[in-house]
Parts: C-alpha cells; structure tokens; sequence
C-alpha cells in the first residue's frame, strides 16, 4: 500500500513540476516583491522634492507663530499678504502659503493651507502639530508657566517585559517583534491550505471529468490515490515555497545592494560583530533589537511552523479532494467550499482580534488547540512563547483530526468518485458517509 501511494505522490509531484505554468510562478513570483520594493525605492531618492516645493509662505497675522524648519519643509516669512503670497504659490515659487487669520487662543479656527494640489497627509499632520505646540506654549505662557521648564519636566519611559520562570532562564519579550512573526507565519500557513487545497480539488476534478481517475482506480484503492494526490501537491507547495524563500532573499539584497542598502539581518549581523559598536556610536536600538531576537525560540518556532504547515494542509486537504470528488465542475464545487473554508476564516478573524492582541487569553487558547483552526491560530501565539504541554496538545489533536477527516474524506472520495452526472447534496453526501459496504 505505501508503494502505491508514492507512485502517485511521484507522479503528482513529477505532473506539476514540469508544468511551464509552475516555472513561470516559481521563478516570476519572486521577482514581484523585489521588483516592488525596488521602484518604491527608486522612487523614494529620484523623487526628491525641489525647493520650490520645499518652501512654504507663512502669512501670519498674529506675528506670533514662527515654526522652525525642519528636513521636510522650510518656512518663509516675507510679511506679504494672503493675496501675494496666492500668486508665488500659482506660480510655482512656493509649495504651499500657510495663512494664520488672528486667533483665540481658547478656540483657534480659520487656519488655512494653500496647494496647487492635495497635500498629503504627511504634510497636513506636521503642519497641526507645529502650530499645536506653539498655541500650547503661547496658552502656557500667558498662565505664568514656563514652557522650557515644562518641557524639560517631560520623561520619556519604556518598559521592558522579561518572562521568568522558564527552564532557559529568563528571557526578554517584545509585543511588537511578537505579533510581527506571529502575524507573518500565521497568514503563510492560511494562504498556503487555500492555495494548494484549491489546487487538490481542481486536480480532483479534472481527471473525474476527463474519465482517468476510472482507468487509475483499476488499479488503486481510492483512499491510495486520495492520499497520494494530498501528499504529491502538498510536496510541490513545499518545494515552491522554499524557491520563492531563497530567490525573494537573494534578490531583495541584490536590489537593496544596487540602492548602497543592506538588508535589516545583514545590518544587524555586521554590527553584532563589532566591539563596543553599540555603546560608542549610540546605536543601543539595534543591541536591543539583537537581545529580542535571542529572546524568541526560533527553534521552537521553526517546528511548529512545519507541523502546522503541513498538518493544517493534510487536514483541509482530505476535505478539498473529497469536494472534488463530489462534483463534477469547479461551480459546483461552491455549496461545498463554505462550511469547509468557515473555521478557516474564523481562524485568520481570531488570529488579528484575539490571538495577537492577547495569546494567552481564553478564546486564543481554544482557537489554538481545536484542529480547524489551530494551524493559523497557534502560530500567531508561538512567537509570544507557548508552553509545552498546550503545544503537545494542540498537535496531537490537530493529527487526531487529519486522522478522522481522511477517513470522512475517504468515504465520500470512494464513492464519489466514480459518480458522473448526479446532483450530489448535503443529504448524498450523508448517505455516503454512513455506508458501511
């Protein structure tokens, strides 16, 4: 029995692999992301705004709020009025005219921003601020406060969360880097089981229609040539999935290189490697930044993103290839796809509203253990640290629960698959799965 299923593993793998339109994704999708970031930066330093569009007019008939320039924008005061000011705007003299009508300072309305076009709002947001902190330092003052006494009274204060009581030692933690790694294996493995599950069904499909799964089942069980079918794509997803990792690597630093960038690993890496580089050049953020990332169990992160790739794919994978074993066209296929793909959108809805937010709360915790949506759940808490025995659960019962949807899968695949031209429903497929012959 082992040996039939991986003649069709081989040859599922060999059909796909050797397909032009898999060679042309493999190699063409990883162009995409480089390619993206690439013009971004292109544009990023051939977009350099000129100084007619650096400069903006400030009328300002308080004669009380002066803003500091700063790396984005420049500020003139010429004294002219509002209507001369229009006309260097119009004329291309000036980004903008910043017109400040007298104030009450209890209720500041009226200010103005002139523009050839839209401003951002980038440009609108400094613009509020600047004027905001003189207003309140102009309110200060006329209470007999000191701004610059106030100001220096201002403490900046950062916490920093350590985990104690694990056998390592203690480790350090931090939300943000925690919810980025959980966020990015959480919606690899989501994507992934949609993907290629949605690949099984349509494989499933068209050799139903094409009448060559009848010629294989002469010789296969049908639960073999399920399995082999599941297992075979599932091999080619992995195998895409490691090529795209390797070339959006290489050449994302490629494009950085060409930019006189380095890419954020390459960074840390040099700088970990220098002596005293942190405490003598200020760059304490990147040391902070190392000890993070050696707060985080990549090798438990690793294994876990592997189980749950793959277990998350063979659970929901049984479930595709029994759909198209069903239905004989992929629009058929849709009454079928909606109670299958629910825990799965439950699972990405809980990943963002419970699960990153707070992982060790109830409702992460289930999310994490029950097998329909523990691949995508579970990931967005391993980052934050997991403890073994939930980990231990959660994949035994994410097995258990492959175990039990291949064998429903297997029922419906058997018969289903050697029914043409039948209106399969809710109430056949019961009727197949309770069949004891």
């Amino acid at each position: 029995m082992p040996g039939k299923i991986l003649l069709v593993i081989k040859r599922e793998y060999l059909a796909r692999v050797k397909k032009r339109s898999f060679l042309l994704a493999t190699l063409i999708t990883p162009l995409i992301f480089p390619t993206i970031l690439g013009l971004f930066l292109w544009i990023a330093l051939t977009d350099l705004p000129t100084e007619s569009r650096r400069f903006i007019e400030v009328v300002d008939e308080n004669n009380a709020y002066f803003l500091e320039s700063n790396e984005m924008y420049a500020f003139s005061y010429e004294g002219l009025d509002r209507e001369a000011a229009k006309v260097l705007v119009e004329e291309g003299q000036r980004f903008g005219l910043l017109y400040i009508p007298r104030l009450d300072l209890e209720n500041p309305k009226g200010i103005v921003f002139y523009c050839e076009e839209t401003p951002s709002l980038t440009t609108i947001a400094s613009l509020e601020a600047a004027l905001e902190q003189k207003i309140e330092e102009l309110r200060l003052f006329n209470s007999g406060i000191d701004p610059a006494v106030l100001s220096a009274l201002k403490t900046d204060v950062s916490v920093q969360s350590v985990i104690v009581g694990e056998p390592g030692g203690d480790r350090v933690s931090h939300a943000v880097v925690n919810y980025a790694v959980g966020f990015i294996a959480g919606i690899l493995i989501y994507t992934f089981i949609f993907v290629y599950g949605n690949q099984i069904m349509q494989g499933v499909i068209e050799e139903k229609s094409s009448r060559i799964i009848e010629i294989l089942v002469s010789s296969l069980k049908p639960f073999q040539l399920m399995m082999g079918k599941i297992l075979g794509i599932g091999a080619v997803g992995l195998t895409q999935f490691l090529i795209w990792i390797v070339l959006i690597s290489a050449v994302s630093s490629l494009v950085m290189g060409y930019f006189g960038m380095k890419m954020p690993q390459q960074q840390l890496m040099e700088m970990s490697g220098q002596p005293g580089v942190f405490p003598d050049t200020g760059q304490q953020d990147v040391g902070e930044m190392l000890q993070l990332l050696q707060g985080i169990d990549f090798l438990q992160l690793t294994l876990a993103f592997l189980i749950y790739f793959v277990g998350g794919y063979l659970l929901y994978g049984a479930f595709f290839a029994a759909i198209g074993a069903a239905v004989d066209s992929p629009s058929d296929a849709q009454q079928f796809m909606f109670p299958v793909t629910i825990p799965l959108l439950i699972a990405y809805m809980g990943l963002f509203i419970f699960v990153l937010d707070d992982p060790n709360s109830r409702v992460s915790y289930w999310l994490s253990i029950i097998p329909f949506t523990s691949p995508v759940a579970m990931m967005g808490r391993v980052s934050f640290g997991v403890p073994w025995h939930q980990l231990a659960l959660s994949i035994a019962l994410l097995v258990a629960g492959f175990l039990v949807t291949t064998w429903m899968a297997g029922k419906i695949y058997r018969i289903g698959i050697l029914v043409h031209g039948t209106k399969v429903g809710y109430k056949v497929l019961w009727k197949w799965l309770t069949d004891n012959n």
